[in-house]
């Protein structure tokens, strides 16, 4: 027997590779599947089953493509009624993969079909749990993603939560080692560990959510101090119940590559959204005009989700030589399909071209330092409130990034201001926002708070309430 957890960071999530004696299992794959087929023909085994814990809202699974290449059944536990065909298991009950057996743990909450997979050696060992978005290390998942289909409210869910985690996970052995769906970083919970494997007995003694008093306490502890789930959530949801556009497509049409010109008929026709996956230091140096920069380097696919929100929205490529697959691949993984290529010779040609190009005012922490003014001048930072409110420049306003649709009308056109996050990336995202709204009078500064708080500039944790007042 063997448990491989494959991770992917960018956006904290765990899928799994199990095999035994000739045949293997897959439990949440990744949109793209060609690794889990090459790493079974090189392992010589058959993958039987494709095991899914829930519908994901986070990222579009590999489930629909996996099944098709391998023939391989996709499992979804109680309560799913996908629109595909898939095997819809009983509470308890068992598949056979090798020696081993995987147990149906069905455990609503997070969602209503929420099930993990409880692994049984070839001895009959309860050996691990796949916890999916029902367990979490240090967490349990959100009870608020599901409240639209299920017509029930998060408190009902954290209910329903509650239970499933006390009469079919709590009882299991201390030994029995959990594997999640996500680790920290995950907008799926709110206080994930950075570890991503732990025994569940570790997990019965740390875990807040696990040591509640009783049902009201713990539905009160894990509902409290929910952010709104971001806003391409619902997209992924119906995308991995209903089905999808083959990977394969979307990675053709993503790699097209298009010249200067077919560029730029292509902006003019399709209303496509320019991303420029390139890093910030080079974007800011020079840039198409209305780019949005979500750079490659970072929470790339989780950022475009949250600021574009609409999946169906065309969108452009400017990246770096050798970039174009990884941000059409990382893309399609939260279920922006509608790629319509990508420009050939990135920006550079568009610069041989002499096209128009636009540039970000980005300058240092300590140039920052030396000519801002806090009676007078205006610093806009767009870190998340609980970062704003632990230490910030005095008089800056917090506008967090995930909100800046909502607030970018609030900033004026004449009077200029300053703009930082925590290291510079979340800001020059806000910054190619900002100009490609016509909002052109900040500076944006390099290194965020985290250089600004090596300069003397006074620091506070008060929080500033006011608006930020058009000029």
């Amino acid at each position: 027997m063997k448990i491989e957890q494959i991770y992917t960071g960018c956006l904290a999530q765990g899928a799994y590779y199990i095999t035994s004696n000739g045949e293997a299992a897959i439990i949440d794959p990744l949109r793209e599947v060609q690794p889990y087929i090459d790493r079974a023909q090189k392992d010589n085994v058959k993958i039987k089953y494709v095991f899914e814990t829930h519908f994901h809202a986070d990222f579009v699974s590999g489930h629909l493509d996996l099944s098709k290449k391998t023939g391989a059944p996709i499992v979804f536990g109680p309560n799913a009624n996908p629109e595909f065909k898939a095997i819809i298991a009983k509470d308890g009950e068992e598949f056979k993969i090798g020696n081993i057996t995987i147990k149906t743990l069905h455990t609503p909450g997070h969602t209503m079909e929420s099930t993990c997979y409880l692994l049984k050696d070839e001895n009959g060992k309860d050996h691990a749990l796949f916890s999916g978005d029902t367990l979490f290390l240090g967490d349990v998942g959100r009870p608020d993603l599901a409240q639209k289909s299920a017509s029930m409210t998060q408190e009902d869910l954290a209910g329903m939560l509650y239970d499933s985690l006390n009469k079919k996970i709590i009882p299991l052995a201390n030994d029995v080692i959990v594997y999640p769906a996500h680790g920290a970083g995950s907008a799926c919970g709110k206080n994930m560990m950075k570890e991503t494997v732990d025994t569940l007995g570790n997990q019965k003694k740390m875990n807040y959510a696990l040591n509640q008093p009783n049902k009201e306490a713990f539905i009160k502890e894990v509902t409290d101090g929910l952010l709104p789930p971001p806003a391409y959530f619902p997209s992924n949801v119906a995308m991995n119940k209903k089905g999808y556009e083959s990977f394969d497509t979307v990675l053709t049409n993503g790699m097209r590559a298009l010249n200067v010109s077919e560029f730029e008929a292509a902006v003019e026709t399709t209303e496509a959204v320019i991303i420029d996956t390139r890093t910030t230091e080079l974007f800011s140096k020079g840039f198409i005009p209305r780019a949005i920069n979500i750079a490659i380097p970072g929470d790339f696919a989780p950022w475009v989700g949250s600021l574009i929100r609409d999946v169906k929205q065309p969108i452009l490529l400017v990246t770096e030589t050798g970039k174009e697959e990884e941000a059409v691949t990382r893309l399609s993984r939260v279920g922006f399909d509608h790629i319509l290529g990508y420009l050939k010779g990135g920006f550079e040609s568009w610069k041989n071209a002499k096209k128009e190009i636009d540039t970000v005012n980005r300058i240092s922490a300590d140039q920052f330092a030396e000519e801002f003014k806090i009676e007078s001048d205006i610093i806009v930072d767009v870190r998340k409130e609980s970062e704003y409110s632990a230490e910030h420049v005095n008089e800056a306003y917090n506008k967090p990034l995930d909100q800046i649709n909502n607030w970018f009308a609030e900033i004026g056109t004449n009077k200029p201001f300053y703009l930082h996050c925590a290291g510079g990336y979340r800001s020059m995202i806000a910054a190619s926002f900002l100009k490609m709204r016509g909002i052109h009078n900040f500076k944006e500064v390099d290194g965020g708070f985290n250089a600004i708080a090596k300069t003397n500039l006074p620091k506070s944790d008060f929080v500033c309430q006011s608006k930020i007042l058009k000029a």
